[in-house]
């Protein structure tokens, strides 16, 4: 994979039982460069969980924060405008999503884990434009 599809994901936990930790796994499994952001800074296997935002182009966000905490990363997440933002389960905001597709960056409403673990990880949502 190239840096192209560094992924973003946003909401990183360094407990395991959260779907964000497993998210930021399989994504570096995968060959993915992947950012984890969080509140907390942490591990997840040889990934840190950073708590400032980064300073380097995204291709996809990876979301796994409840609709009440968005507004937090709103204006930073469309100031980054990276071509694909994926609302995971729980994370689905109608308003935001409408506001980032109206900036022009793909919106998907999907479980990134399924995603890669099917193979439409470099496809959804994308339509050839990757």
């Amino acid at each position: 994979m190239s840096v192209a599809w560094t992924t973003l994901v946003i909401g990183a936990s360094p407990h395991p039982q959260r779907y964000s930790y497993l998210a930021v796994q399989q994504l570096h499994k995968h060959g993915y460069p992947v950012i984890a952001l969080g509140i907390h800074e942490g591990m997840i296997g040889e990934i840190p969980v950073i708590t400032s935002w980064p300073m380097v182009p995204i291709h996809t966000v990876s979301l796994y924060l409840h609709p009440r905490h968005q507004h937090l990363y709103e204006q930073k997440l469309l100031d980054l405008h990276p071509k694909r933002v994926i609302f995971n389960p729980g994370t689905e905001n109608p308003s935001f999503e409408d506001t980032l597709r109206r900036a022009g960056m793909v919106v998907i409403e999907a479980c990134t884990l399924v995603l890669l673990s099917t193979h439409q990880f470099e496809t959804a949502g994308l339509n050839g434009q990757a």
